[in-house]
């Protein structure tokens, strides 16, 4: 059995967020992932270089990962309490004019690294600029490749990204598992244009044997009109082969404590052959 967790982090830009990254600490020091994939992993620009980084797999080699690299200091709480995590990192764009924003995968298993650049924007001060983290690592004895994802909005960037991303995934032979921010709602053309492609993916909320919560975000947050009703935003797709068991919304101040203005998605499923 694998267990995965995608959380959009929204890092350093939380009210308490030393107190909200204790709180996601401890979830995954109970849960023990075996992969996790994190959208919104940020660093001050103006931070210092990290003189050491633990577990660190290049996949950005431009740009220094600085001593408040949300995931670097998370995989160094999480070391203090036990679970060692390989992890990579790639870079999308400057947020809020402050920080170096991207997407991270913390693996239990060492893995192999690269960005892939989906969107037609290559210029950092652009928030427009996306790339997709993907990973190759192992999970319960079967090789897999991951990506950790967080896309534009419909008609406003996706299809391209998607189309980008579909065509370096079809080259893979590997089970596949897509986790992160797809900004495409649940029974939305972007999110039905996934469900149609030829990668065949399963959304782990419609096929778990079990499932736990509806909605990844509230309601009103960053990049969304005010009067945004709850949306299931935040998804992981799967491969055929993938068996399913649970997935579940957490972080959700229901059976775990908010830490973002997303909220988290769990997911436990027997790798396919």
């Amino acid at each position: 059995m694998a267990k995965f967790l995608t959380l959009n982090t929204h890092s350093w830009m939380e009210e308490e967020p030393e107190q909200k990254l204790a709180d996601l600490v401890q979830q995954i020091v109970r849960e023990d992932y075996d992969v996790i994939c994190l959208q919104e992993v940020n660093q001050e620009i103006n931070s210092s270089p990290a003189e050491e980084v633990a577990g660190y797999i290049v996949a950005q080699p431009l740009l220094a990962i600085h001593d408040d690299h949300f995931a670097h200091v998370l995989v160094g709480e999480l070391q203090q309490a036990g679970l060692q995590y390989y992890w990579s990192w790639a870079y999308n764009h400057i947020g809020y004019d402050r920080y170096h924003e991207g997407v991270a995968i913390l693996s239990k298993e060492p893995l192999k690294a690269k960005e892939l650049l989906v969107s037609d924007i290559d210029d950092p001060k652009d928030y427009r600029r996306r790339q997709v983290l993907l990973a190759e690592t192992v999970v319960d004895g079967q090789a897999i490749q991951v990506a950790s994802v967080h896309l534009s909005w419909w008609n406003k960037g996706f299809q391209a990204e998607w189309a980008r991303l579909e065509a370096e995934l079809k080259a893979s032979s590997l089970p596949l598992v897509l986790m992160g921010d797809f900004n495409n709602p649940a029974g939305q053309e972007g999110y039905e244009h996934i469900l149609a492609s030829p990668l065949q993916l399963q959304d782990s909320h419609l096929v778990a044997k079990e499932v736990q919560g509806e909605f990844t975000m509230g309601g009103h947050i960053d990049g969304w009109e005010a009067k945004t009703p709850p949306l299931r935003i935040d998804f992981a797709f799967l491969s055929p082969s993938w068996q399913v068991e649970r997935s579940a919304v957490i972080f959700d101040g229901v059976g775990s404590p908010i830490v973002s203005d997303h909220f988290g998605l769990e997911v436990l499923a027997y790798p396919g052959h």
